[in-house]
Order: structure tokens, then C-alpha cells, then sequence
């Protein structure tokens, strides 16, 4: 590595070497490892793994995914996404966070979002769909997080729970919240936000027992550039499916149960209208999950299914 001297530094960009040391802070505080002080000169050791525009966009080439928003902090993705596409903002805006102050799940759930250890990203979408058609494009997203992941490491093989999250060893790795603003029968836009726990090494004592990391699981640290490269492409090739082919939605609802332990035969409790407990059986042609229980077959709309 080449030792660059602080005043070499200063001449190059036309500023003091005082100046030079306040960025060498700032890059420092965004986890670029420089070592050295203004005496002996400054040397890089490593350069981070940030979400950068420049570095994904030549990755997720081919895409619709072209118009990429990048945030050391931020309080959502989500949120930034819905503005962004209430104001006009096109089809395939992304919009990623190093760390998220507020980031959102389901349900008004909080989603942990610690500084550049995981990928939290929203995109923007138009589909020619009716509203109806939201659920079924939630689960195409979770089948993009799986084979993202899949094609990454295929020794990692997540599973899908009904109907936004995916689990390593039974504890909650990603999670998907869907939102959209349409009219009676047709989407004006909708966001898909996607957090994935990528290099967590740890979680706070509340979420230990329910949450788990692609590192905790696999051991090993993982590049969240190319975690996030792959979930676009991913993300790019369902949703061409769902909107171009005439059978994606059987497709999607056929390779949902496939990779997900809880669509059928799961004993699983429903967190919804008093909550009550059944047997898994499947979705529905809608994606709606299917539960038989003491009374009869259930059709589970909304709520916590949570395995008993």
C-alpha cells in the first residue's frame, strides 16, 4: 500500500492539510480504514462495502433498475420511496440506506437497522395491475430475496414464511414490506422494501431468540454490494414475470410452497381477529394462506401466523 503524505494530499485538491485531516476523519467515520496523521502521511487499507450508485449500477446493467439513491442515514427507505414516487419519480428508483433511524416492518413493527451491516433498500414500482395483484407481487419479492441468496451461496437456503419474511435456522433474516397507493382497479405505484440482516455479528438482547444474520448462519462475512446486486437482478426477473407472462402468478404461488415450510401441514397461530390455531394448507389463487382448524377451513387475509 502507497503512504501519501498529507501535504501531497493538500496540493492535489487545492485545500490546507488541516482541511485534508477533517476528511480523512469523515472518510474514517464512514469505516474507510486510513491509517497514518498529517506527519508521516496517509495510506488505505480498505475500502468499504457501501451501497454506492456507481459501484451497483454497472452490476444491475440490463435492469430497470437505473436510478439509484444511495443514504449513509435515513429514517426509511420505504417512506423516501413512497414521497419519491408520489412526486413522479420512475419506474426502477432504488432507494438504499447504510442505516436506517426509523426503518419499518409490517404491521408498524420497527425493523433494526444497524450502521453498513445490512442491505435496506426500497424500489419503486408501476405495474398495469389491479391492487389485488399486491400480495402475489410481495411474495414474487420474497422468491427474488431466495434465489438472490441461492445464487450467492447455495449452502444457504432460506425459508419463505407467509407472507413477508424469510428464516435461516428459524430465525428472521428478511423481511419485505409491500406499499401502495392506487385507485379502485388500478396501481398508481408501489414500493417494495427489502432489509436483509447481511454481517450482524450480534443483536440487541430483545431480538437474539428471533433474529439471525446471513454471517451468523453461514459463518462467514458476506459482500452486501454483491448481496444487494443480486436481490435488483432478482427483484428485476420476477417482476418481469409477473407483469409479462400469462402464468407467472401460478408460478409464483407453485415455487412459494415449495420453498416455504409453512405453507402446508404446519401447525401454526394466527395473530389476527382474537387469533386462533390450525393446520397450514396452502394458498390460495389469491396468495392468501389457507388454514384448517377445529371449525373448518380458514382463509388468513392478514395477521402473525406464528408456528406453535
Amino acid at each position: 500500500m502507497v503512504v501519501v503524505s498529507g501535504t501531497k494530499i493538500a496540493d492535489e485538491i487545492g485545500t490546507g492539510r488541516s482541511e485534508v485531516w477533517r476528511l480523512i476523519q469523515q472518510l474514517r467515520s464512514l469505516g474507510v480504514e486510513v491509517e497514518g496523521h498529517p506527519a508521516t502521511g496517509y495510506q488505505l487499507r480498505a475500502v468499504p462495502d457501501l451501497l454506492l450508485p456507481d459501484v451497483l449500477a454497472p452490476l444491475v446493467k440490463g435492469t430497470i433498475f437505473r436510478d439509484i439513491h444511495h443514504y449513509y442515514k435515513i429514517g426509511s427507505t420505504n417512506s423516501a420511496a413512497m414521497e419519491a414516487a408520489a412526486a413522479g419519480a420512475p419506474e426502477g428508483s432504488v432507494f438504499l440506506a447504510e442505516e436506517q433511524t426509523s426503518g419499518r416492518g409490517r404491521g408498524g413493527n420497527a425493523w433494526h437497522s444497524a450502521r453498513s451491516t445490512g442491505v435496506y433498500c426500497s424500489v419503486v414500482l408501476r405495474p398495469n395491475l389491479p391492487p389485488s395483484e399486491a400480495l402475489i407481487l410481495s411474495l414474487a419479492a420474497g422468491l427474488g430475496v431466495h434465489a438472490a441468496i441461492q445464487e450467492i451461496d447455495s449452502r444457504v437456503s432460506p425459508d419463505l414464511k407467509w407472507p413477508n419474511d424469510l428464516l435461516l435456522d428459524g430465525k428472521k433474516f428478511c423481511g419485505i414490506l409491500t406499499e401502495m397507493n392506487a385507485e379502485a382497479m388500478r396501481v398508481r405505484h408501489i414500493v417494495v422494501g427489502v432489509g436483509i440482516n447481511v454481517n450482524q455479528a450480534r443483536f440487541p438482547e430483545d431480538l437474539r431468540d428471533r433474529a439471525t444474520s446471513l454471517r451468523l448462519t453461514s459463518g462467514t462475512e458476506w459482500s452486501r454490494v454483491e448481496v444487494a446486486a443480486a436481490l435488483l437482478k432478482s427483484l428485476h426477473r420476477e417482476y418481469r414475470d409477473l407483469v409479462d407472462k400469462p402464468n407467472a402468478r401460478e408460478s409464483v404461488l407453485r415455487r412459494f410452497a415449495e420453498h416455504s415450510s409453512y405453507a402446508r401441514k404446519r401447525r401454526v397461530r394466527i395473530e389476527e381477529n382474537g387469533g386462533f390455531e390450525g393446520v397450514t394448507e396452502g394458498l390460495d389463487a389469491r396468495g392468501f394462506l389457507r388454514v384448517r382448524t377445529a371449525q373448518g377451513l380458514r382463509t388468513v387475509l392478514s395477521g402473525t401466523v406464528r408456528a406453535v
